[in-house]
């Protein structure tokens, strides 16, 4: 694992290193030429992050689990099958803390339910409730109790802090000619937390790439001021802790896209199961069709019809499901 002084936050601002951080992952996550699902097509192999579980959401933990001892309670919300509800529970109890999750009903699918299934094993509490405000409600009581808070997608500028690291990991990999520089980032936006970081964190390296969104969650909660929004708190608070300028995205830094939602959260699309049964069988790879297939569905989309270096940012981690199936199970389904 990377020690404070390489991570390339700390580097661009050494302040910075006085922010309690817990090392969950190996960086940096490695970059992988896909042109067999897509001309200059790449992927952010988010995925490998850290074990027992990758994904992008162990950036966004890395920070909001800093100072988390053995005995504290943390609690967060999310859908029935939240990975990032998923990546807290499995992290708190590394911590040897215990995690208290609360859900919210979502149109399910395969992936979703083995997420939800583990889930239901990993958190010390696992409370379902009916509604979205249900759930922040309950999380409120909880912080009365003491416990330690947690938002939802790790989407807080103290979490976004770890994709910010991500933009300037990329642009070191950019820099070493690890890949070539990409002319866009395609991501799925949720709570929006990892859109804000990577533009930001490109406007910081001095580096342009669009930053495309595609949307995964209804709109009020993902759109452009949100995610606007997020970008200037996390840059006040790295003026404030770092006593420097930040320099922000422009205005054309970020592209939402909205044609792949499928019209509800964690629906199964027909573009986003076309494309992650040929990731499957050119690659071994599974994309789940919550986030994934459909952010994939749209940069291969984007990649034939705008050219250049595409790169698709990989932020689900399946080989846990993988792993605790047997060979004559066949691949994970994704209907």
């Amino acid at each position: 694992m990377d020690s404070e002084a390489t991570i390339p936050l700390v580097r661009h601002f050494p302040a910075l290193s006085r922010l309690p951080r817990v090392r969950l992952a190996r960086f940096p996550t490695p970059v992988q030429r896909m042109d067999a699902l897509g001309p200059g097509l790449w992927f952010k192999r988010e995925d490998l992050a850290a074990e027992p579980l990758g994904g992008n959401k162990v950036r966004a933990l890395e920070f909001l689990l800093g100072g988390v001892r053995a005995g504290d309670v943390v609690v967060t919300v999310g859908a029935e099958g939240s990975t990032h509800a998923l990546a807290t529970a499995v992290y708190a109890r590394q911590l040897g803390a215990r995690a208290q999750v609360i859900r919210w009903p979502q149109e399910m699918n395969e992936v979703a339910r083995r997420v939800s299934e583990r889930i239901g094993r990993e958190a010390d509490e696992s409370v379902r409730v009916r509604t979205v405000i249900g759930a922040y409600a309950g999380a409120l009581a909880a912080r009365f109790r003491g416990t330690k808070w947690i938002p939802a997608g790790g989407s807080s500028p103290l979490g976004i802090l770890g994709q910010v690291n991500a933009g300037l990991e990329l642009a070191d990999q950019i820099r070493d000619r690890a890949m070539p520089k990409p002319g866009r980032i395609v991501v799925p936006l949720g709570t929006g937390g990892t859109a804000a970081g990577l533009a930001l964190g490109f406007a910081i390296a001095q580096l342009e790439i669009e930053v495309i969104g595609v949307r995964v969650v209804p709109p009020l909660v993902a759109n452009r001021f949100h995610v606007r929004r997020l970008i200037g708190r996390t840059s006040r608070l790295i003026e404030q802790l770092s006593r420097e300028r930040v320099r922000r995205p422009g205005a054309g830094a970020i592209r939402l896209v909205h044609d792949f939602y499928g019209g509800a959260y964690g629906r199964v699309t027909a573009a986003g199961d076309d494309v992650a049964r040929r990731c499957a069988e050119k690659h071994g790879l599974v994309i789940d069709p919550t986030y994934g297939a459909k952010a994939l569905a749209a940069a291969v989309a984007v990649a034939r019809k705008e050219g250049g270096t595409t790169l698709f940012w990989l932020s689900f981690d399946a080989r846990w499901m993988q792993q605790s199936r047997s060979p004559e199970d066949g691949p994970v389904a994704l209907e």
